[in-house]
């Protein structure tokens, strides 16, 4: 590779392929965010396939059962990211005071306020802020991996909406949160991986959050399907909600940045998916009035006050967004599904390398990860790798978190071809 930079450290590696220069080799995720992580089963499996010391692995993110990725595994893997997570899971509780659990027989450790209780049917059901008085807000299927959310939409007069209700988890961050955000930072800030924020409070319209399962009472339109409506027949009240979510957003983010400054190296924007397998979930006019001057103005305040880069994730058929996003200011694009239609991994590079940072995309989760063979897994990362890497503008993982079940010696081979194109 040419004019390659001289890198001392995985965070340099990072910078320098986030500002479009070409590192010593490609960086990699596993475990930085909520979407690009690793099942916790994956993880105790990798953990017994190199050899590291043998204990429960600890569930960071119960929602979809995601596993901590510590230091001993991340030099087994190559990682170059470390998270700096908010104060509260998605299901609204710390990650605090572990307590042993198993899932499908495999011992893991949870947070204290994982509070479930089982169904007639065998099914799992988990309670927001870990309150079992409270309706569940997730479902794990008997013999699933991971929670699906639970719709709890209240009766709503369509008349007569209060767009406050639909604000109920976007508040000020209290002193309390402020506080364990600035520790997690410092501490993540002072080792030698690039830092990936995902902050409570600072999240734009995520689709994901619309079920609120962090929430006991939820008010306001909870149901997905009735949001989608929505954002085609009651915009003015879409508009009132992501008005004052980026008021509650900027305001959250000045407070964060005047205790930690430049601690962290990305943000974690959103999480809404605009694409589908093959197409999308709204128009680009439709994005253009009703997400796009939203995200321009958090975007504005970040990189006018910030040297964090913004990171967007978006499954699915989502190119076509892609020319919004650059005009709003995302600079990260997430997961890269290069199996939707029209997201061709030599088109995105050719069009969008320059102006977009592809994190992510290095392999396909729903067929070659989970069910190739490992010479298919080793050969499409090479493939992707070739495409992607010229220039910097990528930070390599999988296109979007591995799944359970998926074999050891396939994200191996993942690894050991992510080590041969770097030799």
């Amino acid at each position: 590779m040419a004019n390659v930079s001289a890198v001392n450290t995985s965070r340099q590696r990072v910078l320098e392929s986030l500002h479009h220069r070409q590192p010593d080799r490609v960086p990699i995720d596993f475990g930085g965010s909520a979407t690009t992580g690793i099942h916790v089963s994956c993880v105790a499996k990798l953990r017994d396939h190199f050899g590291l010391v043998k204990h429960p692995v600890k569930v960071i993110e119960p929602f979809q059962m995601l596993g901590e990725v510590e230091d001993d595994l991340k030099l087994a893997l190559g990682v170059d990211v470390t998270p700096v997570l908010g104060p509260r899971t998605m299901f609204g509780f710390a990650n605090e005071n572990w307590k042993p659990w198993s899932l499908n027989g495999l011992e893991v450790l949870v947070p204290g306020n994982f509070n479930v209780t089982v169904a007639e049917n065998g099914d799992t059901l988990i309670y927001p802020e870990g309150d079992l008085t409270a309706l569940p807000s997730g479902r794990m299927p008997k013999g699933f991996h991971f929670f699906d959310a639970i719709i709890r939409q209240n009766h709503f007069d369509p008349d007569h909406l209060d767009s406050s209700d639909n604000l109920q988890e976007f508040e000020l961050l209290s002193q309390a949160d402020l506080d364990d955000i600035a520790a997690k930072a410092r501490a993540a800030g002072t080792g030698e991986y690039a830092t990936f924020a995902s902050f409570g409070g600072t999240a734009l319209g995520d689709i994901a959050l619309v079920p609120a399962i962090s929430l006991k009472d939820p008010r306001g339109i909870r149901d997905v399907a009735e949001w989608y409506v929505s954002t085609r027949s009651r915009r003015n009240y879409i508009h009132q909600v992501f008005s004052r979510q980026v008021e509650i957003a900027i305001e959250n983010l000045q407070r964060i940045y005047q205790r930690i400054g430049n601690s962290i190296d990305v943000l974690f924007l959103c999480g809404t998916d605009f694409g589908t397998q093959t197409s999308s979930f709204c128009s680009v006019p439709t994005f253009r009035e009703l997400w796009l001057p939203y995200y321009k103005q958090m975007c504005d305040w970040i990189h006018s006050h910030t040297s964090w880069k913004v990171f967007k994730h978006s499954c699915g058929s989502s190119e076509r967004f892609y020319e919004s996003f650059i005009e709003a200011g995302i600079d990260i694009v997430n997961p890269v599904q290069c199996s939707a239609t029209g997201m061709d991994p030599e088109y995105l590079k050719s069009k969008y390398g320059e102006r977009l940072v592809f994190w992510g995309g290095g392999v396909d989760t729903q067929q070659v990860l989970p069910f190739g063979t490992p010479q298919e897994v080793r050969e499409q990362v090479l493939r992707r790798c070739r495409v992607f890497s010229p220039g910097g503008g990528f930070v390599f993982n999988t296109i979007h978190n591995i799944q359970a079940g998926t074999p050891v010696e396939n994200i191996v081979a993942m690894v050991d071809a992510l080590r041969s194109f770097s030799a």
